[in-house]
């Protein structure tokens, strides 16, 4: 069974629906937060998760980065996974982390990297959009997908309703993943998602 640490910066919703998808391969055991009022915190609290708060404000990204590796490891972390973590982390803390850590992104990589998604969708009158759980690599939105699942958007959508579409698949999407890695079915070998 994996240790995982999961980083959140809102409200935890892929963070509820990972810890009630524990089965027996992973195991959340830490749960950090950038931000002290982040919703997801009581949702580990409420999970008997222990949680730590390392504020970003008015330190380097690589002093940030470097407290927040030293919980992990301090935790015995084996996995880490972002969910809705919303800083940008160092070259050396994912080059530390590397095939050990996860993000999941709101479009169908390597479609739409970055911000702003679900608006930038709508106005290129796309009819396909989705969510990708992938490796976490220095560039950003660049790593190996490991799952994706697409949505339909629809000629009403509006951000906000595409969103939600999206979000619902996402909870379903990052818990088959996370499994993958923790059973080793899945790693990353020479830039590249190897399956086995």
């Amino acid at each position: 069974m994996k240790r995982v640490a999961v980083l959140i910066s809102g409200r935890g919703s892929n963070l509820r629906s990972l810890i009630a998808a524990e089965d027996g391969s992973y195991k959340i055991i830490l749960v950090v937060s950038n931000v002290e009022g982040a919703g997801g915190l009581e949702k580990a609290r409420e999970a008997d998760i222990p949680v730590a708060v390392i504020p970003h404000q008015g330190k380097t990204r690589e002093a940030f980065d470097g407290e927040i590796d030293r919980a992990l490891r301090a935790a015995g972390a084996e996995i880490v996974v972002l969910a809705g973590f919303m800083r940008i982390l160092s070259d050396g803390f994912v080059r530390g982390w590397e095939g050990r850590l996860i993000n999941i992104h709101p479009s169908l990589l390597p479609a739409y990297k970055g911000t702003r998604v679900h608006q930038r969708v709508i106005e290129a009158g796309e009819t396909q959009s989705g969510a990708s759980v992938h490796f976490v690599v220095p560039e950003l939105d660049a790593g190996p997908v490991i799952a994706q699942t697409g949505v339909p958007v629809h000629p009403s959508d509006t951000p906000e309703t595409l969103a939600e579409r999206v979000l619902e698949v996402e909870h379903r999407l990052y818990p088959e993943a996370l499994k993958l890695l923790a059973k080793g079915n899945v790693t990353l070998k020479n830039g590249l998602a190897v399956f086995s």
